[in-house]
């Protein structure tokens, strides 16, 4: 993993050396004497090549795509009898926490409850309470079919059944839940409108810090390939970014200094299971192409007045300086995409280790 932020370390240095003048330049003719000390060669490879970005992550329960939790909002009226302790999973029409001695159920949904639901209420929430009814085709409409699942769920869940939702009988989130925090007191008062906890997903995902050279480079959607610990690997997508860039903690830092809150998704969270706030290694594939020339980064040398050269080396041991354009850097494999008058299989002078 090192070896891959070295490559592309080694690159970046070399492009903004040739625009200073710091490099080696080798005109047409003969080589210079540097480059006929490289004793070791390398081919002229075409195939797929990705760059990407290198970075140590973090394992932790997913929330929001920018990384907010989910705020849990109370809407009973009493005392808190029962809560959550932080780190508990509720499933989808569980019981989230109790005020006096009544359960509070998780029923899953994008609207939050914001009304009483009976028969002949009809709308987004009720669409979303038949679905956590398993009632299909039935719509936004709150029918009988409607009140006596509802009275199944009540008898099972222990709550008051009657057939229809009180506003404080169930909070609505997009999906079951993992405690983050809990804001409620045991004993206090419940009150109408007032935050009771915070939850995320109970799903892993991984977070990295962007810093700011990066920030460009990384899209939603980028593939990510994810080293956990025990060197076993997943694979993720990028699923969002945070809101506000953050300076490293306990650094007297400026906002060039500052990073973004990267977040990945697991194609497979069940082979993270058991790891949270393990770290791991993260390569996001930012770019690729699917056939293309390319010879390792440290083939290239500077040309006199300008641009970069490999050093081909022919038949009988006769060495041509051949002018090439750089295309993607290979992080991975440390190798760059050129053109010029090259083709697979010819063999370029590369420094002797």
């Amino acid at each position: 993993m090192r070896r891959k932020a070295w490559v592309l370390t080694g690159a970046t240095a070399l492009v903004a050396a040739a625009a200073t003048g710091g490099v080696v330049v080798l005109s047409g003719g003969e080589p210079a004497a540097a480059q006929a000390a490289s004793a070791t060669t390398a081919p002229v490879q075409k195939g797929k090549l990705s760059a990407a970005v290198s970075k140590d992550g973090t394992l932790t329960y997913r929330a929001r795509p920018d990384g907010s939790p989910y705020g849990v909002i109370n809407q009973a009226r009493g005392v808190y009898t029962e809560l959550p302790a932080t780190g508990t999973k509720v499933d989808c029409g569980g019981v989230l926490y109790r005020v006096d001695d009544r359960p509070v159920l998780l029923l899953c949904g994008t609207v939050p409850a914001y009304r009483a639901l009976h028969v002949g209420a009809a709308g987004q929430d009720v669409r979303q309470l038949n679905r956590n009814l398993r009632l299909r085709g039935a719509g936004d409409a709150f029918t009988t079919k409607t009140e006596k699942a509802l009275e199944v769920l009540q008898r099972r869940k222990g709550v008051h059944v009657n057939g229809s939702l009180a506003l404080g009988d169930a909070v609505f989130l997009p999906e079951a839940v993992r405690i983050a925090k809990v804001t409620g007191q045991l004993g206090g008062s419940a009150q109408p409108g007032a935050p009771a906890l915070t939850a995320t997903s109970g799903t892993l995902h991984v977070q990295v810090n962007l810093d700011p050279s990066e920030q460009g480079q990384v899209k939603r959607g980028d593939r990510a390939q994810i080293t956990l610990p025990g060197n076993t690997t997943v694979t993720g997508r990028v699923v969002g970014f945070g809101r506000i860039a953050q300076a490293p903690a306990g650094q007297d830092s400026g906002a060039a200094d500052a990073t973004i809150a990267t977040y990945i998704s697991l194609d497979d969270p069940g082979k993270a299971r058991g790891l949270d706030r393990a770290p791991v290694q993260v390569d996001i594939t930012t770019a690729g192409v699917a056939s293309a020339l390319s010879v390792p980064v440290t083939a290239l040398v500077g040309k006199a007045g300008g641009g970069f050269a490999v050093e081909v080396v022919r038949g009988g041991g006769r060495r041509d300086l051949v002018p090439v354009t750089m295309g993607l850097f290979d992080t991975a494999d440390g190798r760059v995409q050129v053109e010029g008058d090259l083709r697979a299989g010819d063999r370029v002078a590369v420094p002797s280790l």
